[in-house]
């Protein structure tokens, strides 16, 4: 299998690789939700709503459990705890500052510091795991969904909520100038950091399209594998099963 993740210019090693995105989310993360809201016109607020939308069933279980895994600042986790009044809700990130910021926003939050590819969780843990803009960035997106997989409850869903490309080819051209001309410059000016929104949209870029990362989950184990494009194709909302016991992958 060709093994696929993030690739920042100078990694040579998924470690590298790893500690170049933690610093780098570590130096805008100061900035990072006013860029966001910024830089996408305030959408990304609508991708996430339709996000928790889409796993509100989960959320009104009573006691369901659930992780947001690369949380960053926390505005998907808070999003998903707004829907839900028994659930028990977590974030997680390995980007230290991040997490401060995500700390801010509410005075009963539940995070913990951890990496995406090891994450000190028994499995089958949860009921629900979500990530949010943040899955492209992993060192290794094979290993990055088996350990989604292995900390799912059987029978438990994965939410992905990541960037994708467009599947009209007029539409992706320009959002591709968009990405190259515009974003590095805005988001380098007022993040103080062009070397990161240079390297965001060019992760983009590499990024599997939905129907690649659909067939990157089925073979990672996950069943009844399904997406949605948002926003003419911009973002891609995948949803997984884990294996019920009883299944066979």
């Amino acid at each position: 299998m060709l093994v696929e993740g993030t690739t920042p210019a100078g990694a040579e090693t998924e470690q590298q690789a790893s500690a170049w995105v933690r610093g780098m989310f570590g130096r805008i993360a100061p900035r990072y939700d006013l860029l966001n809201h910024l830089l996408s016109m305030n959408i990304d607020r609508y991708w996430r709503a339709r996000t928790v939308r889409r796993v509100a069933q989960i959320l009104e279980r009573p006691g369901a459990k659930v992780l947001d895994v690369c949380c960053g600042t926390g505005d998907l986790t808070l999003a998903l705890k707004s829907r839900s009044q028994s659930a028990h809700i977590f974030g997680s990130d390995f980007c230290h500052p991040m997490l401060e910021k995500a700390n801010t926003k509410t005075a009963n939050g539940r995070w913990f510091e951890a990496d995406a590819l090891h994450l000190p969780i028994a499995g089958g843990s949860f009921d629900l795991v979500t990530t949010a803009f943040g899955f492209r960035n992993l060192a290794n997106y094979h290993s990055g969904l088996l350990e989604l997989r292995r900390i799912l409850k059987p029978g438990g869903t994965l939410a992905i909520l990541e960037f994708s490309t467009p599947p009209n080819p007029l539409l992706a051209a320009a959002y591709g100038f968009y990405s190259r001309a515009i974003l590095p410059t805005i988001g380098g000016i007022i993040s103080g950091s062009k070397d990161a929104y240079t390297y965001l949209p060019e992760s983009v870029r590499k990024f599997p399209d939905a129907d690649g990362l659909a067939d990157q989950m089925r073979d990672a184990g996950f069943v009844n594998v399904r997406f949605e494009r948002m926003t003419f194709g911009i973002v891609a909302l995948h949803l997984g099963d884990a294996l019920h016991l009883g299944d066979r992958g």
